[in-house]
Order: C-alpha cells, then structure tokens, then sequence
C-alpha cells in the first residue's frame, strides 16, 4: 500500500533527510520560522497541551554565550550555523489548558496540580513537539543539526529560568560543503513491529 504523501515529500521530511554538520552561509527568516510553527503547532500531544517553548539565538553576543555551554564536538558547528535555537519544554503548560483544551478545562487541575505531573508531561509532549518541529524545519527545504551534548544545566541558567527545562539546541540553515555523515543503518519491520 502506497503512502499519500509524494515520494518526493517523503524523501523530503524521511528519507534523504540527515542531520547536518555544516551549512551555507545563508540566513534564516524569522518568516521561515514562523512559517515552520504554523504549520507543526496543529501535530497532536496529549490534552493538546503546548509545553513547546523556542527560544531563537540570533545576536553574536547571545551566541557567545551559548556556545562554551556546548560540548566540544558541537561548538564549531553551533558557531556557524545561520540560526540555532534553544528547544525546551515550560514545565506551567497547565495554565494555558483551558484556553487549549475548552471541552474540558479542568484537566488543568485534575491532571496536572502536581509539579511532577506537569514535568512529565511537558518532557513526553514538549519533546513530540521538538520532534515535530525538527520535520517542520525540513518541510521548509532547511536542515537541521539537533544537539543534546550540552551542558543543560548551564544552558538553562544562561538563557531559561527554573519553570523551563531544555531539551535540545538545534542548528538551523541550508546544508553546507560535505554537510552529512554517511547515512547509518536502521532496524528492519520485523525487529521492530510484532502483532499479538
């Protein structure tokens, strides 16, 4: 059975797809960015929660701050790139669930009155988000380099405060010279998916 998104979209967002390492030397709108929200913010989570928070380094000076925060391997990389952006998860989601989840509003207090609740919650959602964001990111014919080697800690302190916990910083540009590692191997159907 064939899939209803074009192979070309396919190859787009799945299979030609990779993680970059370097990119051109070619901006990143805050038009694309948008572009890329308004299009990844209508992907489910739970209770159509929106832990979701991106904070976008674009000044020299908040990207000398972030860089020695980046592991050694991932500092040439987040130096250069046209954009990176800090994505992390507001841990005080519940507040905007009525606004968010109106047929039933009192989820916020049911569900989410508890602070580790909300963490939880916010880690799984705000990274089904991130993920969702990633497929954004190459929906715009961009790339993206996400990164966890981080000191997070570190990251949080410089640029979140204790109510958002970061999950990732991600690299956004076009693909640049020898951008890509050779594509890695994955598991087959058969050792992934069983039927009972």
């Amino acid at each position: 059975m064939s899939l209803a998104l074009d192979p070309a979209a396919q190859d787009l967002l799945f299979r030609e797809a990779r993680t970059a390492n370097t990119f051109a030397d070619e901006p990143v709108s805050d038009e694309q960015i948008q572009a890329i929200y308004d299009l990844v913010k209508y992907a489910p989570t739970a209770f159509n929660q929106s832990p979701l928070r991106v904070v976008l380094i674009r000044s020299e000076e908040a990207r000398e701050r972030l860089v020695p925060h980046m592991a050694e391997g991932n500092q040439a990389k987040t130096r250069t790139a046209p954009l990176v952006a800090i994505l992390a998860t507001d841990n005080e989601f519940h507040e905007e669930l009525p606004e968010l989840f109106p047929h039933f509003p009192q989820a916020k207090d049911v569900f989410f009155a508890e602070r580790p609740a909300r963490e939880r919650s916010a880690a799984l959602n705000g990274s089904l988000q991130a993920g969702y964001f990633l497929l954004g990111i190459r929906a715009a014919g961009l790339a993206a380099g996400p990164m966890t080697g981080f000191d997070f800690a570190g990251v949080q302190k410089e640029f979140l405060d204790d109510d958002h916990t970061p999950l990732m910083v991600v690299n956004i540009g076009k693909p640049g010279e020898n951008a890509w590692y050779p594509r890695s191997p994955r598991l087959a159907y058969e050792q992934v998916v069983r039927t009972v």
